[in-house]
């Protein structure tokens, strides 16, 4: 259907790098798929026009909204798209009167909306070129997402970038900005863009004739005319200084050998410093700490959470062990001793400590420890070097798990160690295995 209609009007005229406002004519009204002849207040509609100031989403930019009117109307348009012949689609609601076709509108862009739009896809240039500077000439866009909150653009790489890498792109691209030069763009065939220098874009489909979009000021490359010289078809700032500031937010893999940055400009930089701001202080806070000592007064914390760990674990084992090895009756069971316990709330990682704390009784002895914790169940068998001639860790604690509703685990013929689902058999377990000890 779009593309009857494009040889019918022709594809819709493209006003909005130099326009944020415009007149146009209405040529086709969709609804629900199907041509009309108006669109009353309340329906939602697919709005086509000759000419028109709204972008419509390619190139990883998304697309404008705004709103339309007219002598019988109003609509405001929450979404602008463009086919593959060259219609932009103006997805509006109607919300005054009635609009028909062949009326004359006029349309205005969401003039602040678009500022941010251009502050962050010309911000997704530098940080491109920036990112070729610190990580090498491989790095090529994969693919972007350009709105006015924040910025995404993929780009090929091996592995994560760096914390200092980041920070010596970041300090490039606002070196950049700050320079304030202009931003120029020219229209040329692609092959004499490419000659001089130019990036083409991911996922961009180029005709007969171009835009190169040049920013960045001077640069030492021969045949370059700027730092940055791309391709592209979307809407960039005037000068580089409108961007204001670069803030990388964050740094992720998409796929192999694909990275990701997501990073904020302009205003959505200055509100995600603001809130960063307070978030510090409010840790400060918490902390009872200037913003400054934060970093030292959590490493303060964190080294004696580490202390108080290693006390509380101590304390557990001597409590499980009933206050120490010496004091832990075992069980004769043929020619070993056996001790078998069951431990609520003790930590896995604990187990094997205990076990050698009990193992030092000495003589021909095989621990079982359980512990349980949120309805699961871990278990190590420990054998001493006088048991290990008749029974091996690992095919006991096999058994045990196995009665625990679990399967296999490992380790050594003197420790081995295993889980299962359900902790309410540990008793069994431990009758399990006592029973082994027996045949």
């Amino acid at each position: 259907m779009y593309l009857e209609l494009a040889d019918k009007f022709g594809g819709t005229e493209f006003l909005g790098y130099s326009r944020e406002e415009t007149e146009a004519e209405i040529k086709t009204i969709l609804a629900d798929g199907k041509i009309v002849d108006d669109a009353k207040a309340g329906d939602k509609v697919e709005l086509i026009t000759n000419q028109t100031c709204f972008y419509g989403e390619s190139g990883g930019q998304v697309g404008d909204i705004g709103a339309m009117s007219c002598d019988g109307g109003k609509a405001e348009i929450t979404d602008t798209t463009k086919t593959a012949a060259g219609l932009f689609r103006h997805h509006a609601t109607v919300t005054e009167g009635q609009i028909s076709v062949g009326d004359g509108v006029a349309m205005v862009i969401d003039k602040d909306r678009r500022a941010m739009i251009k502050a962050n896809h010309s911000a997704t240039h530098l940080l491109h070129e920036a990112l070729r500077e610190v990580l090498g000439d491989h790095v090529a866009q994969k693919g972007s997402n350009v709105g006015p909150e924040r910025l995404r653009f993929d780009f090929s790489h091996q592995k994560a970038v760096s914390a200092e890498e980041l920070a010596a792109v970041e300090e490039i691209v606002n070196a950049r900005i700050l320079l304030n030069n202009e931003v120029s763009t020219r229209l040329m065939t692609p092959e004499e863009a490419i000659k001089e220098g130019a990036l083409a874009l991911f996922g961009e489909k180029y005709g007969d004739e171009v835009r190169v979009v040049s920013m960045g000021g001077p640069t030492d490359v021969e045949g370059r005319a700027a730092w940055s010289v791309e391709l592209c078809g979307g809407t960039h700032v005037s000068r580089t200084g409108d961007i204001a500031i670069l803030k990388i937010v964050q740094e992720s893999a998409v796929a192999g050998g694909v990275r990701r940055i997501e990073a904020v400009t302009q205003k959505g930089a200055r509100h995600w410093m603001t809130a960063r701001d307070a978030q510090l202080n409010e840790v400060a806070s918490l902390l009872k700490a200037a913003p400054e000592q934060v970093s030292d007064r959590v490493a303060s914390l964190l080294e004696d959470r580490k202390k108080l760990d290693k006390e509380v674990s101590d304390l557990r084992r001597k409590l499980a062990s009933g206050g120490g090895a010496k004091g832990q009756e075992a069980e004769s069971i043929g020619n070993v001793s056996f001790i078998g316990k069951v431990l609520d709330d003790v930590p896995a990682k604990d187990l094997k400590p205990l076990a050698d704390e009990l193992k030092s009784a000495g003589g021909a002895l095989v621990i079982a420890l359980i512990a349980r914790n949120e309805g699961k169940a871990s278990i190590v068998i420990c054998v001493s070097d006088e048991a290990t001639q008749s029974f091996n860790a690992v095919d006991l604690v096999r058994i045990g798990s196995e009665a625990l509703g679990g399967k296999g685990g490992g380790g050594r013929p003197d420790m081995a160690q295993a889980g299962g689902p359900d902790a309410t058999k540990a008793d069994e377990a431990i009758a399990a295995i006592k029973a082994a000890l027996q045949s």
